[in-house]
């Protein structure tokens, strides 16, 4: 990704074509969305400029408002300045009309071309009288409301594409790089190279990905995971390009840069998911050509009509309002700009959207499968429950057995440290010594403990006493790791080792994942299931700490990683339509497998690879967002289809003149107001997308 790229959103975002992005996806309608909204907005302004003479000196006009122009040349006014406004505002129409004749895709901008041209036919014509129309002011007026319908449509994509650009915004313009001295050197963020120390102060942002080497802070990642609290960051935690770092200064390894960072990441997936096409689209696509050519038939219908009746004059009026009616312009917008808006505020909330048919299917799901570790639990040990023996407190066994382990690396050490630090109760050990396999020893206030497992009770021939056992047993069916804290004698010739307490680390459940499966449930989700390969006595604990409801939810446990895959498939074949929500290897084929794939954003690229839509943010709670995005998405699709469809089911007839002998009859320009009305009406209604709460209230 480049520098520019990152700094200014100038150009294109990493993973899009400036091209491509001209033609691709959205049928008729997208073959003009790459415009830049600026040619709109001056073509529009200067062709007011040039209408509004065109209509003042228009003789139609003057009889309605009763005031009358005279001066040299007041005819020469409609053709000339109409000519230019044919020319110069009406351009980007008759170009798209020639792209639509060769790419064989007639659509909406060959519908206004044939508009425009007809009436500059028309009005040539009567210029030289063959016709008695008033047709000049019409044109003008027809080519100009284009143009601010145009340039509005451009200005509400272009807004709603901007999360690329301001994901591009996300990372600083420049670095201070550490050199071999310790001194700060401040350079362009493209200079960064892997490897590179560079300093973060408090309130700057991280600019790229990489390792905190040194340094403790609160991080915000809301800008990645959606997520508004900030998050403690510490030595060794990976941190990512374009998060805060709120209230003290880090030192960061940096380990990957441009392309390779999660954010270049997240900025391809929105540009895919934005240039992707669902079902819906395809539907709108076809209707937009089924409508072009109901348009041109209907065109021919009312010329012949209206000509065989023997008012030519009408008959060339009538034509025009039907080719103006019918532009499918809301249809058009319809369903781009609800893929556009529904990725940029997913991408908002943490929930990156890759594959836009995925989404469409998300509002169908009625079952959600999770992976247990990494995915409803931590993946990483906590201390589950502590017991002592009768003269010494829990409080007592954590601290002691945290002072023994603090100098160990085992993962099990970690936790007990990390328990006993939130408990505060800090205690310094000398001494320490590993005893392999066995566990570790140290002394603590000139005693000597040992922290282990059965190895080490064996080694110092310890008893567990009955009131820890009981502990120990409830533990083990759950199939929690238990380690024992032991009072070693002085002299191991002397005496006993004493069994002070015991501890139990589990896997830890997220918080946050209890509250998701109630908000599925609160979603309309019939049935949550997990899986994993874990024994089934640990899976029903952690099912049962979830709230899992019996003979409703399910469990898959001791599953092997290659079976998951047929887990998925298992529950297909009952009629179930499945979400897999995961985040390791051994996930992908059943993420691929499911009716949705979802990958939690910290897990491994190939997971995100195989899964529709990812999480940027560990938080399963991401699911239930997911599903209500997919179900606004939709209904602003059907509504906005059911408008565009609608307003042409009623407009075309009046256009055609079929209620003229009531008094019922539109002109070209009135047509045109019409035209871009429904097309204003559509984005707004698809703005409303931007009010969807992705989470529930806390």
């Amino acid at each position: 990704m480049s520098n520019d790229a990152h700094h200014h959103g100038s150009n294109p975002p990493t993973g899009t074509d400036p091209h491509q992005d001209k033609h691709a996806g959205h049928g008729g309608h997208d073959k003009h969305a790459g415009h830049d909204p600026e040619v709109f907005r001056r073509k529009f302004w200067l062709s007011l400029v040039l209408t509004v003479p065109i209509v003042a000196t228009s003789h139609m006009v003057m009889d309605w408002f009763g005031y009358r122009l005279e001066f040299p040349g007041i005819d020469l006014v409609g053709p000339v300045l109409g000519t230019v406004v044919f020319g110069y505002g009406g351009w980007p129409f008759l170009q798209g009309a020639v792209r639509e004749i060769r790419d064989r895709a007639p659509g909406m901008m060959l519908l206004i071309a044939m508009a425009i041209s007809v009436a500059y036919v028309a009005s040539l014509a009567t210029a030289f009288g063959a016709f008695d129309l008033d047709f000049w002011w019409e044109l003008a007026a027809l080519v100009t409301i284009m143009l601010l319908g145009h340039w509005q449509e451009m200005k509400a994509i272009g807004q709603a594409r901007g999360a690329l650009s301001a994901l591009a915004a996300l990372l600083p313009d420049d670095a201070e790089r550490l050199g071999p001295d310790g001194g700060p050197e401040r350079v362009p963020v493209a200079d960064l190279r892997v490897g590179d120390l560079v300093l973060v102060r408090p309130g700057g942002r991280v600019p790229a990905d990489g390792q905190i080497a040194d340094g403790q802070a609160e991080l915000d990642e809301s800008m990645i995971t959606g997520e508004s609290r900030p998050v403690s960051r510490s030595t060794g935690d990976r941190v990512v390009a374009g998060t805060v770092a709120t209230d003290a200064a880090l030192r960061v390894r940096i380990e990957a840069v441009g392309d390779d960072t999660a954010l270049a990441g997240i900025q391809r997936l929105v540009a895919q998911a934005q240039q992707s096409s669902g079902r819906a689209q395809v539907l709108a696509d076809r209707f937009a050509a089924w409508l072009f050519y109901i348009a041109t038939a209907t065109a021919v219908v009312t010329l012949v009509v209206w000509s065989t009746l023997g008012n030519l004059n009408e008959a060339v009026v009538r034509t025009v309002t039907v080719l103006v009616i019918a532009c499918p312009h809301a249809l058009g917008l319809a369903i781009p700009l609800v893929i556009a808006l529904s990725t940029a505020v997913a991408a908002k909330g943490g929930i990156l959207v890759k594959d836009r048919l995925a989404l469409e299917r998300m509002r169908t799901v009625d079952t959600v499968l999770f992976d247990k570790t990494g995915t409803l639990t931590r993946g990483e040990h906590a201390v589950a429950g502590v017991a002592a023996t009768t003269g010494t407190s829990e409080q007592d066994v954590l601290a002691v057995a945290a002072a023994v382990e603090a100098d160990s690396e085992h993962p099990l050490a970690r936790a007990i440290v990390a328990a006993a630090a939130r408990q505060g109760d800090r205690r310094t050990a000398t001494g320490f010594q590993s005893l392999t396999g066995r566990g570790v020893r140290a002394e603590v206030d000139g005693a000597s403990y040992a922290v282990g497992g059965p190895a080490l009770l064996r080694e110092f021939d310890a008893t567990v006493p009955d009131d820890l056992a009981r502990h120990q047993q409830d533990w083990s069916r759950r199939g929690a790791a238990v380690l024992h804290l032991l009072r070693l004698p002085d002299n191991h010739a002397d005496g006993q080792a004493t069994v002070l307490g015991a501890l139990a680390l589990e896997d830890e459940v997220r918080p946050e994942a209890r509250q998701a499966i109630a908000d599925l449930r609160g979603q309309g989700v019939r049935k949550i299931v997990m899986i994993t390969g874990d024994a089934r006595p640990v899976a029903e604990a952690v099912a049962a700490d979830l709230g899992f409801r019996s003979g409703e939810d399910e469990v898959f446990a001791e599953v092997l990683p290659a079976d998951k895959d047929d887990a998925v498939a298992d529950l297909q074949r009952r009629g179930l339509r499945v979400a897999m929500v995961g985040d390791g290897v051994n996930d992908a084929p059943a993420l691929a497998r499911a009716n949705v794939g979802i990958a939690i954003g910290a897990g491994t690229d190939v997971a995100i690879e195989s899964a529709g839509v990812v999480l940027a943010s560990s938080d399963p709670r991401g699911v239930t967002g997911v599903i209500r995005l997919s179900r606004a998405a939709y209904r602003k699709m059907i509504q906005n289809l059911a408008w565009a469809a609608g307003y042409n089911v009623v407009a075309l007839p009046l256009a055609a003149g079929v209620l003229a002998w009531a008094g019922v009859a539109l002109s070209p320009a009135v047509a045109a107001v019409l035209m871009s009305a429904s097309t204003i009406v559509v984005a707004l209604n698809a703005q409303l997308l931007r009010r969807v709460r992705l989470r529930p209230p806390a």
